[in-house]
């Protein structure tokens, strides 16, 4: 998993220029204080004397069961290092448990970015492994550490086994949604929905569908910050806990080698994700945490919505996984080959050259990689979806952009003109969809507002807007739906989501009235608000802002700072370029 090409290894470090050097090696009084509180802890010279001192920032907590096994990863990873000759030390970080952290984890997201960068920065460390999973955790820790700029690598957690029922598999998150819509029409029992909640998530890991925590998995592997195949292994499977100790071994040597992010992130890197992603059927939250990763990188790194509406228009959907499939879940594919295996298959699209954290190009990592079945990670010839994994919209409701997934939606609304049916915020359309009464058709397009990266406050995932009970009962499994929040992605539907800028800061989105006609048209990446200029601004000229979220504290400070979704959703003042490089601590 990790052999290297010995003549293409650079020079290594010698153990004087190690970073932790800087705070053990010196015969001076704060060195001695170092290292005697080191001994306090109960380690020895022999631990720390010119070896790498490893950070191993964990996001295990009791209540993220995405984590549940990292208690013992952890030790994995540690017994890697140990092998390889560094000193592991465990730093907790943010644990972000998707379905408890409220209003959501998005919010969160950058402070856990931020803490990532500050733990790497303040403590005598010289490399990093990661270990992440659960959805904001991935792009939490890569952009720290890619903004820190010490060598690290990505360990990630891994899918939780299939689901099961009464002899069905359930797939966590999207048979929920389904099944919910069962319940609501009255074709559930009391009993019968309490053995799908038992049955539906069934081991440590994340959502074994192609959900943001699958997603991003993958990506990071395809970014080359991941060992090859990492992202697929089930969070249970032994070769998990193998997988993890080749972390450990691995950094140590990258840590000699200098090998660090801005030496295996290009361009290249980014492309190579996106079509990753395409081919995944991904989750619509890839767009946003991969914009974001790549402005942490440089702006030789950045990337845009233009270059996945681009990519999803050339790039076919291989992985035959839900929401997007119809029948398989991450074991499936990680028994099909995982996604070396897809990598492999998507080469014509692929710059195999890019850089990967096992010192070798990701055509090396994939080069021994084979599908085995068929069905399950489809060749280029025979697609799930000859395209359309993801399509950015754009018009007069969104200037900057609006995102849907075609995969996963009834294929008539790609095309449809209907009234809006607008909601300002999540209660009270949650009130209105069980109103019996409601003056409502399939034909409506449900708007949500104010639940952007600034409105919901942070972006939650209200984007898969519930269908109304009166429609669910005629049959309606299907409608189109429009709000500048997120969807999980393990949703499904006709939902148009991230719409930018948003309503709260009086994007246009924040003019529309009920009974308004809107055009969608996906094949020509349309949206169009059919309501005239002149009447558009009278309505802005009326427009009040809304109150703000937060008065105080870290949500005060995310609404000063945050970017809009087609720009990544990190703090200005987080991206590369808003100032000099940090320098590195004065411990003397």
């Amino acid at each position: 998993m990790t052999d290297r090409n010995p003549d293409a290894m650079p020079p290594r470090l010698t153990p004087a220029q190690l970073r932790s050097a800087r705070w053990f090696a010196p015969d001076d009084l704060r060195s001695s204080s170092h290292r005697s509180r080191a001994m306090q802890m109960g380690y020895g010279p022999e631990d720390w004397a010119g070896k790498p001192v490893i950070a191993i920032v964990n996001t295990w907590s009791d209540i993220n069961p995405c984590h549940g096994h990292f208690k013992q990863r952890v030790e994995d990873v540690k017994r890697g290092v140990l092998q390889a000759g560094g000193f592991p030390l465990e730093l907790p970080a943010l644990s972000l448990a998707e379905v408890f952290v409220k209003p959501t984890t998005m919010l969160y997201r950058n402070l856990l970015a931020m803490e990532t960068e500050e733990l790497l920065r303040s403590h005598p460390v010289d490399g990093a492994v990661l270990m992440g999973g659960c959805d904001k955790t991935t792009p939490g820790l890569l952009m720290g550490a890619i903004s820190m700029g010490l060598p690290c690598i990505y360990l990630p957690a891994g899918p939780m086994l299939r689901g099961h029922v009464a002899g069905q598999t359930l797939g966590s998150g999207s048979d929920a949604w389904k099944f919910w819509d069962e319940r609501r029409a009255g074709q559930l029992t009391d009993a019968q929905w309490l053995a799908i909640e038992g049955g539906i998530a069934r081991s440590p890991g994340t959502c074994m569908t192609m959900g943001t925590a699958a997603t991003m998995m993958a990506l990071a592997e395809t970014l080359g910050l991941a060992l090859p195949g990492a992202s697929s292994i089930p969070a249970v499977d032994a070769h998990h806990p193998r997988m993890a100790a080749a972390c450990g071994r691995r950094i140590v040597d990258m840590v000699w080698e200098g090998l660090t992010p801005d030496k295996l992130l290009s361009r290249a890197s980014f492309h190579n994700a996106i079509a990753a992603a395409m081919a995944l059927g991904c989750s619509t939250n890839a767009i946003i945490h991969l914009v974001a990763l790549s402005r942490r990188a440089g702006a030789h790194c950045a990337i845009g919505l233009d270059d996945f509406d681009a990519a999803s228009r050339r790039v076919p959907v291989l992985a035959n996984i839900r929401p997007s499939g119809s029948q398989y879940l991450m074991q499936d594919f990680y028994e099909a080959g995982g996604l070396p295996a897809l990598l492999q298959r998507l080469a014509p699209h692929l710059d195999l050259s890019a850089a990967t954290v096992t010192g070798r190009s990701l055509g090396d990592n994939i080069a021994g990689a084979r599908v085995v079945n068929d069905d399950v990670i489809r060749p280029l010839d025979r697609p799930l979806y000859a395209e359309g994994a993801l399509a950015v919209l754009r018009g007069n409701i969104a200037p900057g952009g609006a995102v849907i997934k075609p995969s996963a939606c009834a294929p008539q609304y790609l095309q449809h003109t209907g009234p809006a049916l607008v909601f300002d915020d999540y209660p009270a359309l949650k009130a209105a969809v069980d109103d019996p009464d409601l003056d409502v058709t399939a034909d409506h397009i449900l708007v949500l507002r104010n639940a952007g990266p600034k409105g919901g406050p942070g972006m939650p995932e209200w984007g898969m807007l519930p269908i109304p009970t009166k429609l669910v009962k005629q049959g309606v499994r299907d409608m189109l739906r429009l709000s500048d929040a997120r969807m999980s992605g393990t949703s499904y539907g006709a939902c148009i989501l991230h719409c930018a800028p948003e309503a709260f800061i009086g994007g246009p989105l924040a003019l529309v009235r009920t009974g308004d006609r809107i055009t969608v048209d996906v094949p020509a990446r349309r949206i169009h608000l059919e309501v005239s200029d002149a009447e558009l601004a009278a309505r802005r000229a009326a427009w009040v802002p809304p109150p703000p979220r937060y008065e105080r504290g870290y949500g005060w400070m995310a609404a000063q700072h945050i970017l809009q979704a087609d720009a990544g959703c990190d703090f200005d003042y987080l991206e590369t370029g808003f100032g000099a490089p940090v320098p590195e601590p004065d411990i003397f």
